[in-house]
């Protein structure tokens, strides 16, 4: 594709082939940057080409190892079309020119990646909860193997962190600044609150503690208030809005399992994930059990069980590491 970008910018091409280039930069915001920035390079290895020497032979080798790899991605039609060039001439400053702009080209991408990288911070929790404060003084909770990614200084009109996991935030006010929150293709928009978020493979949830916040997935837009929650599916575009009485949510925060009418499901969930047990419900009859006590995090597990055992009237069976509700 980089052969025909530069024949398009010498304005060689032929209707055809510059309806092919006009409709690769169209197709995408990613091909219409790399666009954009090739074209700028170009424009300055241009003007290099005029007054600095360059072997054309191994100029144009180098060039073509490096859009090698490249070719091969485009479209079938794209990759197997041949160019031609009958001005020789022509050839040759354009060899020149497009040797230059990959190595600038090159440049800018390493130059674009350190700066990027090096401004950027990624917190991650690993097997243990982590707790961190923002630049800008907002306070998040990662759950157990969850990451939280933003920019160094919170530069720009918003404070943009992207999230994967679970993470409770308790974020400082600024209404010139909102904080949004990215996961996946939801985004959560606040000014100053507190609430959890939690994504796992087939949805988002968010429950709001304090103030309100924004959930959006595409153009669907819906606003939280407290001891409210939002479900977003992933294979659905509306965010659904229902109460929430539960505070189960909190357990990995408060190393406490506050269950009100808390379905048996949920609550084996939270049990499964804080103690890294193997639970199952193998009676679809008890799935929905509503749960309403309080157990601690320093409680063995198998004092937890005896208690729901014994309140819910179930039947419990452990075998080969696994424990089995019935």
């Amino acid at each position: 594709m980089d052969e025909l970008l530069v024949k398009y910018l010498l304005g060689e091409t032929s209707a055809e082939e510059s309806r092919m280039a006009e409709q690769w930069i169209n197709a995408s915001k990613d091909n219409k940057r790399y666009y954009d920035h090739f074209r700028l390079i170009w424009e300055e290895s241009l003007q290099l080409t005029v007054t600095h020497e360059i072997d054309e032979n191994d100029a144009w080798a180098r060039f073509q190892q490096r859009i090698a790899p490249q070719e091969q991605e485009q479209d079938t039609a794209t990759s197997n079309n041949v160019i031609a060039f009958p001005v020789k001439k022509k050839k040759t400053v354009w060899r020149a020119a497009a040797a230059v702009a990959v190595l600038m080209f090159g440049a800018w991408v390493a130059h674009f990646y350190y700066e990027t990288n090096a401004n950027r911070v990624t917190l991650a929790s690993s097997e243990d909860v982590r707790i961190d404060t923002l630049p800008d003084g907002s306070v998040v909770t990662l759950n157990k193997n969850s990451s939280l990614a933003y920019a160094r200084d919170f530069k720009g009109n918003v404070r943009a962190v992207t999230l994967k996991g679970e993470a409770f935030f308790n974020v400082a006010p600024n209404k010139a600044k909102p904080f949004e929150i990215t996961v996946d293709d939801v985004t959560v928009r606040v000014v100053g609150t507190s609430f959890n978020v939690k994504n796992t493979r087939d949805k988002t949830e968010i429950i709001v503690e304090t103030g309100i916040v924004t959930v959006a997935k595409r153009r669907n837009q819906v606003k939280l208030l407290p001891k409210q929650k939002a479900t977003v599916l992933k294979k659905d575009d509306a965010p659904v809005i229902e109460k929430n009485s539960d505070e189960l949510y909190n357990f990995y925060r408060t190393q406490e399992f506050v269950c009100n009418n808390t379905p048996l499901h949920q609550l084996v969930d939270a049990l499964n994930e804080s103690y890294n047990a193997k639970i199952t419900i193998n009676n679809p009859a008890i799935r929905n059990l509503p749960i309403t006590t309080t157990f601690h995090r320093k409680d063995p597990l198998n004092l937890i069980l005896g208690v729901i055992v014994e309140t819910q009237n179930i039947q419990i069976e452990q075998k080969d590491g696994k424990i089995m509700l019935k």
